[in-house]
């Protein structure tokens, strides 16, 4: 009985794009690559944007000057997909807010919540912090001031802040409408199991 072999597929895994990432994140040009390689600025050009395929061994040459694993460039992306519907309520002591976790539980980098804010919405009278290196509150509707110890910031529609989430502050919608806003807190100071 002969073996029967799967057939290929007929079109190639796109790997152009992460060694385009790898070589721009190690301050490359095409031409500094080429001449490191012997491969033509034109050949590297057509393999970054998946219209040819290199050679095993040309493939493991790249992945050596770029400092890129070769099976990083078959390795799927961790994708994590959170629907609006799905994320979790979370209390983070403010008053009048909706709040949702848009990123995952165990996410410890980073965190992105979002804040359905009523008219009325304050996050306290008191200065707080949050044991994160850095905050960005970005208004998406409506209007938010940020009061630290010494100044308060107005937030209108499509603008944003970023400060470092010890800094005490605090929040409140302003202008007499409901708002909305997102929050980026990174690292992640807490994992949203509660």
């Amino acid at each position: 009985m002969r073996a029967i072999h799967p057939d290929a597929e007929q079109t190639a895994t796109p790997i152009g794009a992460k060694l385009r990432a790898a070589r721009t994140l190690q301050g490359m040009s095409l031409a500094q690559v080429a001449e490191t390689t012997g491969l033509s600025k034109g050949f590297l050009s057509r393999v970054e944007r998946d219209e040819t395929s290199p050679s095993v061994a040309t493939l493991v040459q790249l992945c050596q000057v770029l400092s890129l694993p070769v099976g990083a460039l078959f390795a799927e992306p961790e994708v994590q997909h959170i629907a609006f519907e799905d994320a979790p309520r979370i209390n983070l002591g403010g008053f009048g807010a909706d709040e949702r976790l848009m990123s995952p539980r165990g996410e410890q980098r980073v965190q992105l919540l979002r804040s359905e804010l009523d008219a009325d919405a304050h996050g306290g009278h008191e200065l707080y912090t949050i044991n994160c290196d850095v905050e960005v509150l970005h208004i998406v509707s409506g209007a938010v001031s940020v009061r630290f110890a010494d100044r308060t910031v107005l937030l209108r529609a499509g603008d944003a802040l970023t400060f470092p989430g010890r800094e005490p502050h605090t929040w409140k919608v302003e202008g007499g409408e409901p708002a909305v806003a997102l929050w980026v807190i990174a690292p992640a100071p807490w994992s949203g199991s509660s």
